[in-house]
C-alpha cells in the first residue's frame, strides 16, 4: 500500500498540505474546462454547425445511458482496491480515453446526415460514460482524504472555486478562439481545434493530479472490496442521502437547460450576439460566494447557507425574467450576476453534504460505501441534465426553431422558456428539499465523535492483531 496511507496519518483530522488541497481543486478545472465547452456549445455546434436535427432525443438517450453508468462506477469504486487506493486510480485510467473522446465529440467527419447522427450519438454517449469515470472519484475521494469536517468544507469550497474559474474562462474564450481557429467561415475547424486545446489541458492536469492526491480515511471495510450487495446497505435510511440526490437531480436539470441556450437567447431573443461571452463572464461572479462559503458555514450552518444560496439565485432568476420579457440587456445581465453569486453557494456545498451521506451511511448502517454513495447522486445528477437537454429540444421543436433564421414569437418563448422559467422552477422545487434536510450541526458531531472512536478501536485492534 501507498506509504503515504496509513490510518495514524496526521492529516486524516486536520489541514491538508497546500500542494494536495491545489491540485484537488485543479482537478475540477480541468473537468469544467473541458465539459462546460461540451455543456454550453455542443447543442449549438449540432444544429447551426454540424447540421444535425433531433438534438433533444439525443441529449435525452446520451444522459439516460450516462446516468445508468454511474451507479456502475460507483460500484466499481467500492470494488477497487490497489496501492493507491479505491478512487484515486479512476484519475489515472481512464484520463488519456476522456482526452481522445473530448476531440472526437468536436470532429465533422463528411458524412451523410444518417451517419452523422450516429457519430453524434456514439461520441456524446462516449464522453458522457467516460466523464462520470474521471469525475464520480473526484465526490468519492473527498471523504477518504480526511475526516475533518471543516477541512471538507475547505477542500469543496477550493475545487468549487477551480471549477468555477475553469468554466467561466473555456465560456469566455471559447468563440474568439474558434473564430481565431477556424478564421470567420470555418466553425468547424475552430471548435475541433478549441477541443484538442481543452483536451490537453485536462490530460495535462489530471496527470498532476493523480499524482498528488492521497486516500487517508482507511475502515476495515475501505481496505478490501466491498461486494455489490454490502455497499447498497450503505443507502439504507440514508436520508441525508436521498435529499441531496433530489437536489442533484431538479438543481442541474434547470441548470441544463439554462446553460446550452445561453448562445440562441443572446443570438435571437437580445441580439447581442457578441454578448454572449460578457455574459458567461459573469459565471465568475460565482467565485466570491464560492470563496465565502467556510466563512459563512462556520456562522449559520450548511443548510441555512445553502438556503440562502437557492434563495440568491431565485431572485436572480426573477430579474432575469424581467430583463427578457422588456428586452432590457443590462436588466439581463444584473439577473446573472445576482443568480451566479447565489450559485456559488450551492456548487460548493454538494459535495461536502455526499461526503456527510457517505459518514451517515456508515454511521446508520456500519457500511462504508464512498463509490456507490457520491455516484448514485452522480446518476439523478446526470438524468436531471438528461432530461433538461430533452425539455430544450422539446421547448425548441415546438416553437419551430429553424437555425440561423429570424425566428418566430413563438420560437423566441421556447428559447426564453429554457433560459429563465424552467431553471426558476427547478431552483423553487430544490429550495423546497432542502427545507427537509435534518442532519443538524448537534446530530453530525455526535456522528463523527463515533465515527471516528469506532475507526480509533479498530486501528488498534488492528495494530494489536499485526503484532
Amino acid at each position: 500500500m501507498d506509504n503515504h496511507i496509513n490510518a495514524q496519518d496526521n492529516y486524516i483530522t486536520g489541514k491538508l498540505p497546500w500542494r494536495e488541497r491545489l491540485s484537488y481543486g485543479a482537478s475540477d478545472f480541468a473537468c469544467s474546462f473541458t465539459f462546460s465547452l461540451i455543456g454550453t456549445y455542443l447543442m449549438y455546434f449540432y444544429t447551426d454547425v454540424f447540421g444535425i436535427s433531433a438534438v433533444g432525443t439525443l441529449m435525452l438517450v446520451a444522459r439516460v445511458i450516462d446516468a445508468l453508468d454511474g451507479p456502475f462506477w460507483g460500484i466499481m469504486i467500492d470494488h477497487t482496491h490497489t496501492k493507491w487506493g479505491r478512487s484515486r486510480p479512476f484519475l489515472l485510467w481512464f484520463n488519456a480515453p476522456f482526452t481522445i473522446f473530448t476531440i472526437l465529440c468536436f470532429t465533422t467527419p463528411n458524412l451523410p446526415m444518417t451517419w452523422k447522427i450516429v457519430w453524434a450519438y456514439v461520441t456524446y454517449i462516449g464522453i458522457d460514460v467516460l466523464y462520470s469515470a474521471v469525475n464520480i472519484p473526484l465526490t468519492s475521494i473527498l471523504p477518504s482524504m480526511t475526516a475533518d469536517p471543516d477541512e471538507r468544507v475547505v477542500l469543496s469550497t477550493i475545487r468549487s472555486l477551480f471549477s468555477n474559474f475553469g468554466g467561466t474562462l473555456i465560456s469566455v474564450i471559447a468563440l474568439p478562439l474558434v473564430g481565431l481557429f477556424g478564421g470567420a467561415n470555418n466553425p468547424r475547424r475552430g471548435f475541433f481545434w478549441l477541443a484538442v486545446l481543452a483536451a490537453l489541458v485536462f490530460f495535462v492536469i489530471y496527470l498532476f493530479v493523480f499524482a498528488n492526491l492521497r486516500e487517508r480515511v482507511q475502515t476495515r471495510q475501505s481496505q478490501k472490496p466491498l461486494p455489490i450487495k454490502t455497499s447498497l446497505k450503505a443507502l439504507k435510511r440514508n436520508w441525508p442521502w436521498l435529499i441531496v440526490i433530489g437536489l442533484n437531480f431538479v438543481y442541474w436539470l434547470g441548470m441544463q437547460t439554462k446553460g446550452q441556450v445561453t448562445i440562441y437567447f443572446f443570438k435571437y431573443n437580445l441580439q447581442e450576439p457578441g454578448l454572449v461571452s460578457l455574459a458567461l463572464f459573469f459565471n465568475a461572479v460565482g467565485l466570491v460566494s464560492v470563496f465565502l462559503t467556510p466563512y459563512v458555514v462556520t456562522k449559520i450552518g450548511k443548510k441555512r447557507t445553502l438556503l440562502g444560496g437557492l434563495l440568491i439565485s431565485i431572485v436572480g432568476q426573477l430579474i432575469l425574467g424581467l430583463g427578457a420579457w422588456t428586452l432590457s440587456t443590462v436588466t439581463v445581465i444584473l439577473g446573472t450576476i445576482v443568480g451566479n453569486f447565489g450559485n456559488g453557494f450551492v456548487g460548493a456545498l454538494i459535495a461536502v453534504l455526499l461526503a456527510d451521506a457517505v459518514d451517515y451511511g456508515e454511521w446508520k448502517n456500519n457500511v462504508r460505501a464512498e463509490g456507490i454513495v457520491t455516484s448514485a447522486s452522480s446518476f439523478t445528477a446526470k438524468f436531471g441534465m438528461g432530461l433538461g437537454g430533452a425539455i430544450t429540444g422539446l421547448l425548441l421543436s415546438i416553437g419551430h426553431y429553424v437555425p440561423n433564421k429570424t425566428q418566430t414569437a413563438a420560437s423566441l418563448f421556447s428559447i426564453e422558456a429554457n433560459y429563465v422559467w424552467v431553471p426558476l422552477l427547478a431552483l423553487v422545487l430544490s429550495f423546497i428539499l432542502i427545507l427537509f434536510y435534518q442532519l443538524t450541526p448537534n446530530k453530525e458531531r455526535i456522528m463523527r465523535q463515533e465515527l471516528n472512536a469506532k475507526h480509533q478501536k479498530e486501528a488498534a485492534e488492528d495494530a494489536a492483531f499485526s503484532n
